[in-house]
């Protein structure tokens, strides 16, 4: 899951335009997200929850554990935050190998995930990439713009919507889904839940500094000057129908 800024704060951007100016923000989770962890949450559930954990993971600063502490009162069983040094562009590919990177760490101490959730897409960047990037480095497939899942005998059924119906996938386990916000209604976090969170350990993991990363390039659109129109009435009765079949055969049209 991703910290975003809250929807309704004001936006700013920096002064060169490159980045959203964070400064006096306030923060949430990003919508796709949350309900990515609420299905998490119901999935264990629906497994028997004392059986399955629920491991929330993150890239961001040391306040995103604001998030994830949320998080943990709606479900969320393990938490996990892979620091992101200042000073580097966390672009898509970079995030994706970071979080890649955490998953071999956490699957390495606890076993293999049999699904890990991203959101769609994040509520800020929006790039709808990193779900696929780490996907596809863990071998595993994946499918984007779920709205529906169900536990199989294997792995899992998804469901995604379209304007004829819906598609459905079979998925074996192991493998990887985005979910769109609507999946589900998240629970709010009851006192109890909130308590506990305060004291849920935060495994703290590095982010590599030195993965590979594309860049931004600010770009600026150059619109041609524009050229004087010239309107001629050909007519406005039925006198005008032989100007208008002489157009028509000037153009090629007849």
């Amino acid at each position: 899951m991703k910290r975003v800024p809250a929807v309704g704060s004001r936006i700013n951007v920096t002064p060169d335009s490159s980045q959203v100016d964070t400064a006096h923000l306030g923060f949430t989770t990003s919508p796709h997200e949350e309900c990515a962890v609420e299905e998490a949450a119901q999935i264990t559930e629906r497994l028997d929850g004392d059986d399955h954990a629920v491991v929330v993971l993150t890239l961001g600063p040391e306040e995103s554990t604001e998030q994830l502490r949320y998080a943990a009162s709606v479900g969320g069983t393990a938490l996990a935050l892979v620091t992101a040094p200042g000073g580097l562009d966390w672009d898509p590919q970079r995030t994706a190998v970071a979080i890649t990177d955490a998953v071999r760490v956490l699957e390495a101490a606890g076993g293999q995930f049999d699904l890990i959730l991203f959101g769609n897409e994040s509520a800020d960047g929006g790039n709808f990439q990193v779900g696929i990037r780490v996907a596809h480095a863990l071998n595993r497939p994946i499918v984007n713009g779920i709205k529906g899942i169900d536990i199989a005998e294997n792995g899992f059924v998804a469901r995604r919507e379209t304007d004829a119906g819906y598609e459905v996938y079979e998925l074996d386990a192991p493998c990887a889904m985005g979910v769109k916000e609507g999946i589900n209604l998240p629970r709010y976090p009851t006192m109890k839940g909130r308590l506990a969170s305060r004291k849920a350990q935060i495994q703290l993991l590095e982010g590599a500094q030195d993965a590979a990363a594309g860049g931004q390039a600010r770009v600026r659109l150059h619109r041609p000057p524009e050229r004087a129109s010239t309107t001629v009435v050909l007519g406005d009765s039925a006198e005008a129908a032989p100007a208008v079949v002489d157009l028509l055969d000037e153009l090629g049209v007849l």
